[in-house]
């Protein structure tokens, strides 16, 4: 499970956008949390610690808990707006959750045992169609990662999402199909010289008769 991320946060005492530019102007970030069956709360946190937590690479599949006012509370990040030239963040939503929730987050995939994959030793390609698992989630188990094992995968196998065993508390989002998240295919240099092999052997075919009478037209 991803580790759960703690972020100091100050109520947001006006909205608008003239308000918001002066946060931002005082390395603040404004941000709403949203959700639970209460209303919106509107807070502000240090612009320097969201882009360090954003850095991590697992902000949005992590549990925050915003600290605001002596409290924590326990949030899952659904939104960062980013500027369009400085590409720092302008604004977050976070969703509030109960102790029983479920949620829906994009978890990375990565791929074990590549060294025992027949068709990964012999030159294949392990081409990713999928680089991130929709998945719904208990609120208490969001998985940093779902990992692959690739062992005895040949070139041509493909790996679809009835084949990976997901955590305790994880489902797929998507069940009205069982989609592909890997193919093992052979690289383009292996295709080439295949290509070449079978040329050389269809020009090695041509019966020796037609060859003599095409030198034969040559030479009247």
């Amino acid at each position: 499970m991803s580790d759960a991320l703690n972020l100091p946060a100050e109520a947001r005492e006006r909205a608008g956008k003239g308000a918001s530019r002066a946060l931002r102007r005082d390395g603040r970030v404004p941000a709403v949390i949203y959700g639970g069956k209460e209303e919106p709360t509107m807070i502000h946190v240090e612009a320097k610690e969201l882009v360090r937590q954003l850095g991590t690479g697992h902000f949005m599949n992590s549990i925050v808990m915003i600290e605001l006012g002596g409290k924590s509370v326990r949030t899952l990040p659904k939104d960062v707006a980013f500027h369009p030239v400085t590409d720092r963040p302008t604004h977050v939503d976070f969703l509030r959750l109960s102790k029983d929730a479920k949620v829906e987050v994009n978890v990375p995939v990565v791929f074990s045992n590549e060294e025992k994959s027949p068709g990964l030793k012999k030159g294949g390609v392990l081409n990713i169609v999928r680089h991130e698992l929709d998945l719904i989630c208990e609120a208490d188990k969001i998985p940093s990662e779902i990992v692959i094992d690739v062992t005895g995968k040949d070139v041509g196998d493909s790996i679809h999402i009835s084949e990976v065993t997901l955590p305790a508390g994880s489902e797929s989002a998507i069940t009205d199909r069982d989609f592909t998240i890997a193919t093992l295919v052979a690289p383009s240099a292996l295709k080439k010289a295949e290509g070449d092999t079978s040329t050389a052997a269809a020009a090695a075919e041509v019966p020796a008769t037609e060859q003599g009478g095409e030198e034969e037209a040559t030479e009247e």
